[in-house]
């Protein structure tokens, strides 16, 4: 008898935990450029009664190289395609999904206490605003999308080799953005919309967008997430026209 009851408990556990399981919010690996626009999704689509997706920021490559090695994310939301291109390479997304819904702008900041603008053109000589020992804080170029972005626009200026030794390669956008706010670094090249959230940088030039491809953000359900109701429900909020608003509230542009 008393095998029958534990057996009927544990069924009963089961019967009480599945529901709940089935009701977790999806779980959302986001580049870290995106943080405060899509903590601000995330708790509209929880107010309207769904379950808190769960957000992890970080560089797009680490994210990337994560879903390759089996990391439990429903959603993947790049600062570049060219991330998005490895995983649908792999087989990693539901290649149908896939969207870019907004895009950002490549910006050059300085510590508030110390901004000047510059007009950043092919003559603009970045070396001589350095100084002898000054770097330019940005992503890696070798897997950061916006480190890659800043490559492309020193090299339309023509000042990459000039440039490159002097650069603090940060792990993400964020981490570059810190540098020049606690006074590491005199200049940084981050997005727009990373500048706008920080009391400590100014903007003091806008690269031109001849400069480098357009930066855009393409976002995809991944295979794992293919038959989660809420991933797909969360997925068309934030693509969505519910969404647009808050994009634009933090500074991103909008898809044509």
């Amino acid at each position: 008898m008393f095998r029958r009851a534990l057996l009927a408990a544990i069924a009963a556990l089961g019967l009480a935990t599945a529901p709940a399981r089935a009701q977790e919010g999806p779980t959302v690996f986001a580049a870290a450029s995106l943080t405060d626009a899509m903590r601000a999704l995330g708790q509209a689509w929880a107010a309207q009664g769904h379950p808190a997706p769960r957000l992890s920021f970080a560089a797009s490559s680490a994210l990337a190289r994560q879903i390759e090695q089996g990391a439990p994310a429903d959603l993947f939301m790049s600062a570049d395609e060219a991330w998005m291109n490895y995983v649908q390479e792999r087989n990693l997304i539901v290649n149908a999904t896939r969207i870019s819904p907004i895009g950002n702008s490549l910006v050059l900041v300085a510590p508030a206490n110390a901004a000047r603008p510059v007009t950043l053109e092919r003559d603009t000589n970045l070396l001589a605003l350095l100084g002898p020992n000054g770097r330019i804080a940005t992503g890696d170029p070798a897997h950061v999308p916006v480190g890659r972005y800043a490559q492309a626009a020193l090299t339309w200026m023509g000042q990459w080799d000039a440039i490159s030794p002097r650069l603090a390669r940060a792990d993400n956008v964020r981490s570059a953005l810190l540098l020049v706010e606690r006074g590491e670094a005199p200049y940084g090249i981050v997005y727009g919309t990373d500048a706008a959230i920080s009391q400590g940088v100014r903007v003091v030039g806008t690269f031109p967008a001849a400069s480098h491809t357009p930066v855009t953000y393409p976002f995809a359900v991944t295979r794992r997430g293919e038959n989660n109701a809420e991933a797909r429900g969360f997925f068309t909020f934030i693509t969505g026209a519910d969404a647009r608003a808050t994009w634009q509230r933090f500074g991103f542009s909008l898809a044509q």
